[in-house]
Order: C-alpha cells, then sequence, then structure tokens
C-alpha cells in the first residue's frame, strides 16, 4: 500500500538537525505498518518496542533517562544492536509509558545520532492528562486515512491518481466517468487502511461495511475503557449526533439537538477528548474573511467532522447502492457526505487549515475558507454538478476576493468570478 507520509519520514530521516519523530493519528489509520515499512525499506535495521502490555520496558524509563542504559534495554527487547545512523527505533503504544515520551528530550540533547520514531493511539489524551511532553524537542507528523489519491493508488489506478496531480483537465475530463466511479467507491469505503486493502482485493461492499463497524465498535470500546463514567454518556451523544449534524443546512454544532438547553460548557471535555483521540476534527467560523484568519476564529462556533468519509457512512447505516446509484431519499445526506469527503482531502492532501464562514444575521455560509499564502479563498462544496453557488456569489460581489472555488461533480472551467475544480481534483486546490 502507498501512503504519502512515507515521503514527510524520508525527508525526515535525511534532515542533518532531526529530532524524534511523533507521529499522530487515530487508531486503525496504519500508524504501526508506516513506521515499521519505514524502518524496512530505509534502514538496515529496526528496533520495534511495543509498551502495551509491556511491563518490564515501561520500568526501563522508570529509573531514570540515562540514554546508554536506555538502549542497552532496547538491544535486549529487540534483540539486536542498535547502531546510530543504521537501526530505526520504534516507540509504539507509547501512551502506555509516560517516561517513555519524556525520555525524548534526553535522545535529541545527548544522542540525536539516533533515529527514532514513536506513536501511540490515545497519545493525545495521554497528554492532556498530565504526560510530560518535550516541547520543542520532537516533529510532529499526523497520518490520516488514505486520501482518494492514495485510495486510487491501492485500487491500481495510479495513473488517474498521477493524472489529478498533473493538472491536466483536459485529459481528466476524458476520464471524467472513470474518476467519478472511484470517488463513489470511496465515499462508501473511506481511508481506513484494512478496509480499503479487502475492497482492493475482494470489491465486498458487505464485508466493507462489516470492517467498518468493527472499527467503530473498537473506538467505541475505548470510550468506556479510558474515560470516566461521567464523562462516557456525553462523549457518546457527540459521538452519535455527528451525522445528523452535518445533515443540517447550517451544520454548526448546535448542542441544544443532542439535549435540550444544553450548552458548550455541558459537552467541551467531551469533544476535547475525541478530538484528542483523533475521531473527530474541528472546522471553526471565523468572524471575518481577513489576513491572518487564524486571528478571527469564533472558538465557540464550529463544524464537527469524523476522521473518515467511510465511517461516517457507516454510522449513518448508508447502503451501498444509495452512495453509488443515487436514490431520492439520499439526496439530503448527500451534500453532508461530501463535505466530509471535502474537509478530509483538505486535511489530508493538502497544506490548508480549513474554517468556515457564516456571517451575522445572514443565510450565507461559505462551507470552508483557507488561506492561500496572503490570498484568502472562500470554497463552496457541491454535491453533484449543480452549478448554483448563492452563497459564493453573494460573498464575492461583498468581499471581491482575488480567487474563489466551487468544487461538484462539474468540469473544471473558468468563470470572471470563480472557479470549478472537480471533486475528484480537490487535492489540487
Amino acid at each position: 500500500m502507498i501512503r504519502y507520509a512515507m515521503n514527510d519520514l524520508i525527508a525526515w530521516k535525511n534532515r542533518p538537525d532531526r529530532k524524534p519523530l511523533l507521529l499522530k493519528g487515530a487508531r486503525q489509520v496504519g500508524k504501526t505498518w508506516l513506521m515499521r515499512e519505514f524502518g524496512r525499506l530505509y534502514f538496515k535495521k529496526t528496533a520495534y518496542v511495543n509498551f502495551d502490555n509491556n511491563p518490564k520496558m515501561k520500568q526501563v524509563f522508570e529509573e531514570d533517562y540515562d540514554i546508554d542504559r536506555i538502549l542497552m534495554a532496547i538491544n535486549i527487547e529487540a534483540r539486536l544492536s542498535v547502531t546510530p545512523d543504521e537501526t530505526l527505533i520504534i516507540f509504539d503504544e507509547v501512551q502506555e509509558a509516560p517516561k517513555a515520551i519524556a525520555s525524548l528530550k534526553y535522545f535529541y540533547e545527548n544522542a540525536p545520532e539516533y533515529a527514532i520514531v514513536v506513536a501511540g493511539s490515545l497519545l493525545g489524551v495521554a497528554i492532556h492528562e498530565g504526560v510530560s511532553f518535550p516541547v520543542g524537542k520532537i516533529e510532529l507528523l499526523e497520518l490520516h486515512p488514505l486520501n482518494y489519491l492514495e485510495f486510487l493508488e491501492a485500487m491500481g489506478e495510479k495513473g488517474l491518481a498521477d493524472l489529478i496531480l498533473s493538472g491536466d483537465y483536459k485529459l481528466m475530463s476524458a476520464f471524467k466517468n472513470r474518476l467519478i466511479h472511484w470517488l463513489k467507491n470511496y465515499y462508501y469505503t473511506g481511508g481506513m487502511p484494512e478496509v480499503v486493502q479487502h475492497f482492493a482485493l475482494n470489491k465486498d461492499y458487505v464485508q466493507v461495511r462489516r470492517l467498518q463497524n468493527t472499527i467503530i465498535e473498537l473506538y467505541e470500546n475505548d470510550f468506556s475503557k479510558h474515560t470516566s463514567a461521567g464523562e462516557l454518556p456525553r462523549i457518546r451523544m457527540i459521538w452519535n449526533s455527528i451525522p445528523m449534524q452535518l445533515a443540517k443546512e447550517n451544520k454548526k454544532f448546535f448542542f441544544g439537538q443532542i439535549r435540550e438547553g444544553s450548552r458548550l460548557k455541558d459537552f467541551e471535555l467531551a469533544i476535547e477528548w475525541l478530538s484528542d483521540c483523533g475521531l473527530i476534527k474541528k472546522v471553526y467560523r471565523v468572524s471575518k474573511p481577513a489576513m491572518p484568519l487564524k486571528a478571527y476564529i469564533e472558538f465557540s462556533a464550529f463544524k464537527l467532522f469524523l476522521l473518515d468519509v467511510g465511517l461516517l457512512g457507516a454510522l449513518s447505516d448508508l447502503d451501498a447502492q444509495s452512495i453509488l446509484q443515487g436514490n431520492t431519499i439520499f439526496t439530503e445526506f448527500k451534500g453532508a457526505l461530501t463535505e466530509q469527503y471535502v474537509h478530509q482531502q483538505l486535511i489530508s492532501a493538502t497544506e490548508y487549515t480549513p474554517y468556515y464562514f457564516s456571517p451575522p444575521n445572514s443565510r450565507v455560509e461559505i462551507d470552508f475558507i483557507i488561506q492561500k499564502k496572503n490570498k484568502i479563498v472562500p470554497l463552496e462544496v457541491k454535491a453533484e454538478e449543480n452549478l448554483h453557488a448563492k452563497s459564493l456569489k453573494s460573498y464575492c460581489e461583498k468581499y471581491q476576493p482575488e480567487y474563489a472555488v466551487r468544487t461538484s461533480m462539474s468540469d473544471y472551467r473558468q468563470q470572471e468570478w470563480m472557479s470549478n475544480l472537480p471533486l475528484y481534483a480537490i487535492s489540487n486546490l
């Protein structure tokens, strides 16, 4: 399986001033596979240490942060001799050994010649619970589910992925039907590696949904294992309400629709827990489309997205036929699924941080708004070939942006006031 994050790992390996690397990401997105494959391909040796149910290795880091002693323990655990520049050291499920996270500071300061990558499924939760975090002494990389380009490669369609990356929209138009065929399959399958791998081999939609439901069940088991009894109901309410919230015309998260009279403060901890696990993503509203967007964030207004479009379909009980062929019952939710897809591609296949814009006393809402260098770019999302973009047009008339983008199933086209970018090429934004 091709993961584009491998290029980031290679660049990290070759940096003369590299720091220990922390790989973030939800469970089941492929962190362990990626780290081990990176070690197999680009190092002579890999020293793999998993802290899950490994009390002896946890104890090693409880003593002190003597690097020579820690390296000796790694040698014994991994059954090899760790050597600088030839060995990749991997700490997996590192949230189970808080002192191992803290030790990265000492590796950086006293033994920078060693290449260390660490990962943990509930790392964000562990850090918020008081784990000492070596700020400034590590590098961060987040791994997401496979994006659409990676999915195409997994389906044996590298030529289509390369075509999208080339930006040749005339040629893309000639292969539009194939691109949309695989896009709809991606809507259903999503990008969880195990699901994609199975689908690539068997094209079995029933088994895809079984695997997705198993992953959802795994996540929901984590809720009860790693949270207090008092917080558990709120986490479940937020998790189960996301499909309903995304299906609304105004997708700002309304707590009153979960429980009458509820406010942000009632669910703040639950949202942060799900976010720390990588299971949901926040997109904040900005109060003004101006530079820099981060300065205009409204922290009390946001949309919530799941980590994966396929899991959103599974959590919503959407059947394959509805997504692949479409029907009138599914029409209203199609916009939610498409917006989830676009968000997923923005955070995994582009460099942009997405926000959204909804001015007060107005029904106009710009689905996403990004900062592209020194330009503010509004982005309107359409599920089909509907070329009406009333909100975007109103925004452009008022704010006169240099660039505006609508993304839909239609071919690429340039108009006076905006560009239409095909949904399958949103990574080219």
